[in-house]
């Protein structure tokens, strides 16, 4: 018997080219030395990597490392999706960074090449056909995070965010790998469709304890990665903590990195029927508790961060369809699995595009500041100030933010799909709900600025930040154009 495997080079082009942008930035600041050419090279290696990614996706599924009909490696139009957007969710923090990167806050060459390897297990995880794959990809993607939270110099907030960061994760990852475990002693698999097969096929096998056990650890571990309620915590003191850039990698590609695992476990491994009670329970508290929440927040980036929480809620609520026999069907799943994933989507750019408006409303360097601090923001900045609102109307599901209302209405359409009708009713509420702190931060901003109260460190001696803008204006039009086009998206997430 052959125990070669042959190797499609072309399905890991995108991962080749992710891990080659992390290389190439380190020998880079290495050996040149300049600050200017270790971002370009970053950039440009990202940029390259969502090209590539883009362009293999457009054939066909190319599948690679396979021992029959399993492989560990399956790149077609979603993992494409995924790839592609994270690569320039990559290139958006870059150009998010530059002005604290300029001020010296943190060394540039290991926060490039830091950035770039984590971007490297974003890439590799929307094509992880196996869990040990998937789990090393989501740590890679993790991993370097741990880092860029903590690696703002002088700052205690920076180092405690770190810390909070990093054991919250080794947990969630210890429960993660315990859950893989306990499936492997279970059905004997690894490979995700093998793992499904094997329990549709043997009913048995998830009337067994250790089952159920295994489901549940796995889930409690990747809910914690996506900060979904009771394991959310940790994420608005990180957010807090972290440096304004690497908040909106957290809240982006982090934050979407575990959604796509959590998805490829639920989709192709787990049985629908114990999968989908857990998921509808969890969409519902993290929507609820995230709104209720964001309500009360003071400071700019706690209140996204809240509102993060909620939106991870909205996220999972398609797949809380699966709890019923008319959420299993075929179609009802790929709806709502397509939902899911569109949701996230149109989520992270709208949230990248908040981030960079609260980054070129605030000095360079400084940390998120509270709702006070922008207030009268649009009279000083205004297009600046007009691209946040956008973000944060567009979050708030309401029109011109076309984007944030198409992805509500795909979650409505696929629970209602699914005859989870009380659920799509839960997600109604939360959405008005949302719509009172979303409206109030974009009210402040038009709002004039107290004389009492003089904006001190605030925006009203910001600089101009060319390259941040650049990324607010870039974001605000893609955010713009996935609403115009918004079953582009759907499509691809459906593949």
């Amino acid at each position: 018997m052959n125990v070669v495997q042959s190797v499609d080079s072309v399905a890991l082009l995108p991962a080749y080219l992710a891990a080659g942008t992390a290389v190439l930035v380190l020998i880079t600041d290495l050996l040149v030395a300049r600050p200017q050419a270790t971002i370009a090279v970053a950039a440009l290696g990202a940029l390259g990597t969502a090209v590539g990614s883009a362009l293999v996706g457009a054939g066909a599924e190319r599948r690679t490392f396979c021992v029959g009909a399993d492989c560990s490696w399956i790149f077609g139009g979603r993992a494409a999706l995924v790839a592609v957007v994270v690569a320039l969710l990559t290139v958006g923090v870059l150009g998010l960074s530059v002005p604290a990167l300029r001020a010296g806050r943190s060394p540039v060459g290991e926060y490039a090449f830091l950035l770039a390897c984590s971007m490297t297990g974003g890439v590799v995880l929307g094509a992880a056909g196996d869990l040990i794959t998937l789990i090393v990809a989501l740590e890679t993607l993790t991993l370097p995070l741990y880092v860029l939270v903590g690696l703002r110099r002088g700052s205690l907030a920076s180092a405690e965010a770190a810390l909070t960061f990093f054991v919250v994760s080794v947990v969630a990852t210890t429960l993660t790998l315990l859950g893989a475990a306990l499936l492997y002693a279970v059905t004997g698999g690894l490979h995700l469709d093998r793992l499904g097969a094997l329990i549709a096929e043997q009913p048995e096998l998830r009337d067994l304890p250790l089952t159920t056990a295994a489901v549940a650890v796995l889930l409690v571990g990747l809910a914690f990665k996506v900060a979904a309620v009771p394991f959310h915590a940790w994420a608005p003191a990180t957010y807090d903590g972290a440096p304004l850039p690497v908040a909106a990698y957290l809240s982006t590609a982090s934050k979407l990195g575990g959604l796509v695992a959590l998805l490829a476990v639920v989709q192709r491994a787990l049985p629908a029927d114990q999968t989908g009670p857990v998921l509808a329970l969890l969409a519902v508290l993290t929507m609820t508790v995230g709104n209720l929440v964001a309500l009360r927040q003071r400071r700019t980036v706690r209140l996204l961060a809240w509102s993060s929480v909620a939106q991870a809620g909205y996220i999972l609520a398609p797949l809380g369809a699966l709890a019923l026999a008319a959420g299993r069907t075929d179609e009802a799943r790929s709806a709502a699995y397509a939902a899911a994933i569109a949701y996230a989507v149109f989520f992270v750019v709208l949230e990248l595009a908040a981030f960079a408006g609260v980054t070129a409303l605030r000095p360079a360097g400084a940390d998120g500041g509270t709702l006070d601090d922008l207030r009268g923001a649009a009279r000083r900045h205004p297009w600046r100030a007009a691209a946040f609102g956008l973000a944060l109307v567009g979050l708030a599901g309401l029109p011109p933010g076309l984007a944030g209302l198409f992805a509500k209405v795909t979650v409505v359409r696929a629970l209602l799909d699914g005859g989870a009708a009380w659920l799509a009713l839960v997600v109604a509420l939360n959405a008005v709900i949302g719509l009172a702190y979303y409206l109030r931060v974009t009210a402040a901003l038009w709002a004039p600025t107290p004389l009492a109260a003089p904006n001190v460190g605030g925006t009203a001696a910001v600089p101009v930040v060319g390259v941040v803008g650049v990324v607010l204006a870039v974001a605000t039009v893609a955010a713009v154009v996935l609403g115009v086009a918004p079953q582009l998206v759907l499509d691809l997430a459906g593949r």
